[in-house]
C-alpha cells in the first residue's frame, strides 16, 4: 500500500503535485501561451462520491493559484443501500443524475474549457457503476472516469497540502468519505521546514460515513454502538503501512482532515450560526477540542443534531459515522494539533490541471496564526 512519489509542490512550485501527470501530461507552453490561456481558461472539477456531487469552476489567478467562479454541492446518497445490494438503487441514481445535469448547465454557462469530472467509491464498489456512466453520458453527456483509490489519495493531497504548517516535519491528512476513507503520511524529507512535502506511505479504508452508518444506525447511537464502529476502523488502521514508525514520531506532525465530519466538528467548535467555510478553512483545533466537540455530538439526539446548524437533516445520522472514523484515526496516531480543511479533491483535480497547462502561478499560500 505504499506509495514511493516525488515531492508534492509548494503552492508557488513548478513541479507536479506529487510528481504524477494524472490523465493530464504536463506541457511546456511558452510565456506567451501561457498568458493567454491563464486569460481565457476556464476549468472544472467534479466530484462524485458515495454521499455528495460537488463541482468547482474556476481560473487561474496570479495571487491565489485559481479564483472560484462558480460551485454547486448536493447530498444525492449514490451509495445509498449499496452494502446490502452491491448495486447503485434507482432512486440513486435518479439523484445523481438530476444533480450532474445541474452540473452540466453550470459548465455550460460558464463556458468551462478544461474538465476533469470523477467517481470514487460508491462506483468502483457497485456491480452496476459503468451502467451508471453510461446512463449519465446519455442523459447529461457528461463522461466520468471512476479512479482508483491511490489517484483519490494524490488528488485530496495535492488540494489540502497548501495548508501544511511550514514549520512541521510532516502531517497526516484524512479524508473521511461516504464510501471509503483515506489516510496519507506526508513528509518533509529535509527536515522541519525545509523542502516540499512528499507522500510517504497512504492506506484507503473501505468504511466511510455511509456505510458505517448503515452498518449500525445513524439516528440513535449508544456508546457501545460508537465504540464498535470505532473499533472497526481501528482494526482496518492495521493495514497503514509503516505505521510503528509513524506513531513513533509524531512530535513534530499535525492532522490535516478534510471532510464533512472535520468541517462540522470545527463549525460546532466555533459555534457558528451558520456555517461559514471563510471560518472554518483553515481552522487550528488543539486535541482536547476534538475531544469535546465529538463528547457533545455523542450527547446529542438525533433531533438535537438535526436542529444544529452546522449539521442539519442531511448530516445528522452520518456525523457520529465520521466521528467514529475520525477517533479511530487519532487513537492510531495521537497528534495535538488538527487543522481543517474545506477542500480537498476538486481543489486538487484544479492544481493537477492548471499546473500541467503551466498556468499555475500562486504566489504563497494564505497563513492563519497558530493555536
Amino acid at each position: 500500500m505504499t506509495e514511493s512519489a516525488a515531492p508534492l509542490a509548494d503552492a508557488g512550485s513548478s513541479q507536479s503535485a506529487l510528481g504524477a501527470a494524472g490523465l493530464y501530461a504536463a506541457r511546456r507552453p511558452s510565456d506567451e501561451a501561457r498568458e493567454s490561456r491563464a486569460a481565457v481558461a476556464t476549468y472544472a472539477a467534479l466530484d462524485l462520491g458515495t454521499n455528495n456531487c460537488r463541482l468547482l469552476v474556476a481560473r487561474p489567478d496570479r495571487e491565489r493559484g485559481f479564483r472560484v467562479v462558480d460551485s454547486f454541492s448536493r447530498i444525492v446518497r449514490l451509495g445509498e443501500g449499496l452494502a446490502h445490494t452491491g448495486r447503485l438503487s434507482e432512486d440513486a441514481i435518479g439523484r445523481a443524475v438530476q444533480a450532474l445535469g445541474v452540473c452540466r448547465d453550470k459548465m455550460a454557462a460558464r463556458g468551462v474549457s478544461r474538465a476533469r469530472l470523477i467517481a470514487t467509491e460508491a462506483c468502483r464498489q457497485a456491480s452496476n457503476g459503468e451502467d451508471f456512466l453510461s446512463r449519465v453520458r446519455d442523459e447529461t453527456g457528461l463522461e466520468l472516469e471512476i479512479i482508483d483509490r491511490a489517484t483519490e489519495a494524490r488528488l485530496a493531497a495535492a488540494g489540502c497540502a497548501s495548508l501544511a504548517d511550514p514549520a512541521a516535519g510532516g502531517v497526516i491528512l484524512f479524508d473521511i468519505g461516504g464510501g471509503s476513507s483515506e489516510v496519507v503520511w506526508l513528509e518533509r524529507k529535509n527536515g522541519n521546514g525545509a523542502g516540499p512535502l512528499s507522500m510517504r506511505a497512504w492506506v484507503s479504508l473501505p468504511v466511510g460515513v455511509v456505510t458505517l452508518a448503515e452498518r449500525y444506525g445513524g439516528e440513535k447511537v449508544s456508546t457501545e454502538v460508537f465504540e464498535l464502529m470505532v473499533a472497526e476502523v481501528e482494526g482496518l488502521l492495521d493495514a497503514f503501512p509503516e505505521r510503528d514508525v509513524l506513531a513513533a514520531g509524531l512530535k513534530d506532525i499535525h492532522f490535516l482532515g478534510t471532510s464533512g465530519t472535520v468541517t462540522t466538528i470545527a463549525g460546532v467548535h466555533l459555534g457558528l450560526p451558520r456555517y461559514e467555510r471563510r471560518l472554518v478553512d483553515g481552522q487550528w483545533m488543539a486535541a482536547n477540542d476534538v475531544t469535546r466537540v465529538v463528547e457533545s455530538l455523542k450527547e446529542m439526539s438525533y433531533d438535537q443534531r438535526c436542529q444544529n446548524p452546522c449539521i442539519g437533516p442531511d448530516r445528522a445520522d452520518l456525523v457520529l459515522a465520521g466521528c467514529a472514523v475520525l477517533e479511530a484515526i487519532r487513537r492510531a496516531f495521537p497528534v495535538a494539533r488538527l487543522r481543517v480543511a474545506d477542500r480537498g479533491l476538486r481543489e486538487g483535480i484544479l492544481v493537477e490541471l492548471m499546473r500541467a497547462d503551466g498556468v499555475w502561478r500562486r504566489r504563497g499560500p494564505r497563513r492563519r496564526g497558530r493555536r
